[in-house]
């Protein structure tokens, strides 16, 4: 039986944090009312002349640098031309024939080692407007306020042969643009855009025909794609039949990819060089300038974590596995000086309760100062763990005061000796089975009889405090 295999390429669209668009002065963030970020630049009104945002080359070269490619320190821009509903041009400025950076590579981490991903180029792009499309009514109204948005399009070679590769590669370049704060990488705001390349072929043979997957949203929709569309190519050549080179959207309710158009060529778009843009040329003290602008990355991050914080492997992991997590952390260590515990309460607490209200990374929003209190009062003993515990919630989920919530909820722990010293004695009064066991040699017993001293003392008392009076007592009555 025939065994095959599957290839995939990929084709990245970032869009880029830039304040403004590429071409204009028009703003490019997300979320306005439609219709509203919209100049004649953007418009494509006839007699406008567009005007290359800088940012948008700095943002370009620091991917490439990361992304270890080469730099075309020479390039120009490229006219696309193609009609549709939401280019109000008719034509989109691209790169073809001198993207900026080239030739460049990413490692992955897979299960079974480490692979070698090849970037074929990065190039600068201006993104189309958006079509909404009202179920209700039947008709379908545009928003221009996305025609211009800077975009990067990062486009590998062909070396995936499945979707655990492709979600390696998505991930770590998802993490690679964010800490080079050039991409919010919000895939449900589009910001981050993936086009699935796919065919299969006898292992080893030469490459089939293949088609291009859109409309993939989420990291799971890729995979989900990509399984089935290996599964749909596979049964089409073993049934006799011939893949059609086509455009396919994927449809993630019901499962399954539809055709959408006949995948076009590069001749079909009519490229020819942008007349109304001149060539780029970079100079080295320019090049030297974004060279040192980039920042540290995540991998960077990991290692200085674990070498200089005694952090654990998978801490490190957790910590810089988005940008907004690593932020968090750094400025509790800045604040506290405790990066262990800095580490526990975001690896422990903040995961819990991120994952409890589905807050994503980009959305996290919590007073670091406010957290950088309540390390402190855990580690110098004002506070139980427990406590602790509570109050972190009520900051994440309230914004509360630290100090007024612990003293208004009565939380501040107790040391009062001769308290905790009564509270012990009454508990081994009440519990003289326990007693006996522990002074048997049953650690559980101890326990038991620890966490009754707690809930007498109301969770207030110091668990260490506890602990020493139950043990000087119980070994004083043996």
């Amino acid at each position: 039986m025939m065994k095959w295999e599957t290839v995939i390429g990929l084709e990245v669209h970032a869009e880029l944090s830039t304040e403004t668009k590429i071409f204009c002065g028009c703003k490019a963030g997300f979320g306005g009312e439609a219709n509203t970020q919209v100049c004649p630049i953007c418009a494509g009104m006839p007699g406008t002349l567009p005007k290359l945002n800088r940012t948008v080359v700095e943002y370009a070269i620091r991917a490439g640098m990361a992304l270890n490619c080469k730099i075309q320190q020479s390039f120009k821009f490229d006219r696309k031309n193609y009609f549709y509903p939401d280019l109000p041009k008719a034509y989109q400025i691209s790169q073809l024939f001198s993207p900026i950076c080239q030739n460049g590579q990413l490692e992955i981490e897979l299960e079974e080692g480490k692979k070698t991903i090849g970037i074929r180029e990065i190039h600068m792009e201006e993104d189309a407007g958006k079509l909404i499309h009202d179920h209700q009514s039947g008709s379908t109204f545009m928003d221009f306020n996305r025609c211009g948005v800077p975009l990067l399009e990062i486009v590998t070679q062909p070396d995936f042969r499945n979707s655990r590769e492709v979600t390696a590669y998505l991930e770590k370049l998802r993490e690679i643009l964010m800490y080079l704060d050039i991409c919010d990488c919000k895939m449900q705001e589009g910001s981050l855009r993936i086009d699935v390349n796919i065919s299969v072929r006898p292992e080893g043979g030469e490459l089939g025909v293949r088609t291009e997957m859109k409309n993939l949203n989420s990291l799971k929709a890729i995979s989900r794609a990509i399984e089935y569309e290996s599964v749909r190519h596979i049964k089409i050549l073993e049934s006799g039949g011939q893949i059609t080179q086509e455009t396919r959207r994927w449809d993630d309710i019901e499962g399954i990819s539809y055709e959408m158009r006949t995948k076009e060529n590069a001749q079909d778009y009519r490229y020819f060089p942008e007349p109304d843009l001149l060539p780029i040329h970079i100079d080295e003290e320019w090049m030297k300038r974004i060279r040192s602008s980039i920042p540290e990355l995540a991998h960077e991050k990991r290692e200085r974590y674990m070498r200089d914080f005694k952090l654990a492997t998978s801490e490190a992991v957790v910590i810089t596995g988005h940008k907004r997590i690593s932020d968090l952390f750094e400025a509790l260590v800045n604040l506290s000086a405790a990066a262990t515990e800095s580490a526990h309460l975001i690896v422990g607490e903040i995961m819990r309760l991120m994952s409890q209200t589905d807050t994503l990374p980009e959305s996290l929003s919590v007073n670091e100062k406010k957290l950088a209190i309540l390390i402190d009062m855990v580690v110098s003993g004002r506070i139980n763990r427990n406590a602790y515990k509570e109050a972190i919630e009520a900051v994440f989920l309230e914004d509360a005061d630290p100090e007024k919530y612990i003293i208004e909820n009565g939380l501040m722990m107790l040391t009062d000796d001769s308290v905790i010293t009564q509270a012990a004695a009454e508990v081994v009064s009440d519990n003289p089975d326990a007693a006996k066991d522990y002074r048997l040699g049953k650690e559980k017993a101890f326990g038991y009889l620890v966490g009754q001293t707690m809930k007498k003392l109301g969770g207030a008392g110091n668990p260490e405090a506890v602990r020493k009076a139950l043990e000087n007592f119980l070994h004083k009555e043996h």
